[in-house]
């Protein structure tokens, strides 16, 4: 008697394949701070001893939260000015940490990227987002980049209708407030604007090394392409695409809808990555890759792997520090991936 056949492998799915549908209101319940740092707290920050600005960084953050939660709503928390903080620093050194934990320790808090609330703007308009925003005690804007005059001009609107609205402001960056903007367009017909913005912020600096040890993991290879197909084929929840019909398939999906284009997935396997060919892509990407940590999804990458995704051109431009960042994250994506075929 012939022996059953074995049972064929699983067809991944495709991000290809994908065309997520996302009403506004998903935006604004969306706007909370990232899976990865769910249990992150200022308690379980550990401030590097060589790096004393961590640590003075930390009980500033934790004074900022009494002093916006001791406040009350309405007329009574207007007669001040709001608590507004902005925490540079560089890559990984845990800023985005630091403002998940005033974001938790302050509970009423709308959290965000600056990309996902001028999303909200275009999806809601701009006074439904302030009246939505006005309701919360904190509103966090993680990774805080200029990337346009019209980004400029929108958030300096935002932000001025919350902080007049009593509503207190945090925000990370890789660049000085009074940066914003440079070496991406003509900052200087928009330094009013700039300024701004800078002035409504208290800087606090952040020092240290890179915890994720971006040097390290972004000169990575890529894996073996069956490798990377066989994993992809054996995991529940898990997608396969190739690399260049993946980018493709970003230029017609609105980048506010890359986080639903990840909805239930669990494992990302990309075949041929490769560097991607222009700046437009490039900023895709990064979108994708942010969305991708937020939701700790590991990748496997096929082909060339991270080591030469940006050029060295983009590395030195305008948008440096979200590729530096895209990177780094994507390397510790990377390397959860890897783990998982130990």
């Amino acid at each position: 008697m012939a022996a059953d056949p074995a049972p064929a492998a699983p067809t991944p799915g495709t991000l290809v394949g994908r065309h997520p549908q996302v009403p506004p209101q998903r935006l604004l319940a969306e706007l909370v701070p990232p899976r990865h740092f769910a249990d992150a707290s200022f308690d379980s920050y550990v401030p590097d001893a060589e790096h004393p600005s961590q640590a003075a960084t930390v009980a500033r953050l934790r004074a900022a939260a009494g002093q916006v939660t001791g406040g009350s709503k309405g007329l009574f928390r207007r007669r001040s000015a709001p608590v507004a903080v902005y925490l540079d620093g560089g890559f990984g050194v845990g800023k985005t940490h630091l403002l998940t934990s005033l974001a938790h320790a302050v509970g009423d808090a709308a959290y965000g990227t600056f990309v996902e609330y001028t999303n909200l703007v275009g999806a809601l308009g701009f006074l439904p987002t302030v009246e939505a925003l006005a309701t919360r005690r904190l509103v966090c804007i993680d990774e805080f980049e200029l990337d346009d005059p019209g980004d400029t001009v929108l958030m300096s609107r935002l932000l001025r209708e919350l902080a007049d609205r009593g509503v207190a402001l945090a925000a990370t960056s890789n660049t000085l407030p009074g940066s914003l903007g440079e070496g991406r367009f003509a900052a200087d017909d928009f330094l009013r604007e700039i300024q701004a913005l800078a002035s409504r912020f208290e800087v606090m600096r952040v020092d240290g090394e890179d915890y994720r040890h971006r040097s390290v993991v972004t000169d990575a290879d890529g894996l073996p392409e069956d490798v990377v197909v066989a994993a992809a084929s054996t995991r529940p929840g898990a997608t396969l695409d190739d690399f260049a019909a993946l980018l493709d398939h970003l230029a017609t999906v609105h980048p506010s809808r890359y986080g639903a284009l990840l909805d239930g997935v669990g494992l990302v396997g990309l075949t041929g990555v490769h560097a991607v060919p222009t700046q437009d892509v490039a900023l895709r990407v990064v979108v994708l890759v942010d969305r991708l940590y937020d939701r700790d999804v590991p990748v496997l990458l096929g082909g060339a792997g991270e080591r030469e995704l940006f050029s060295a051109e983009m590395l030195a431009g305008g948008y440096r520090k979200k590729y530096y960042r895209a990177l780094s994250r994507l390397g510790s994506l990377a390397a959860d991936g890897a783990a998982l075929l130990a």
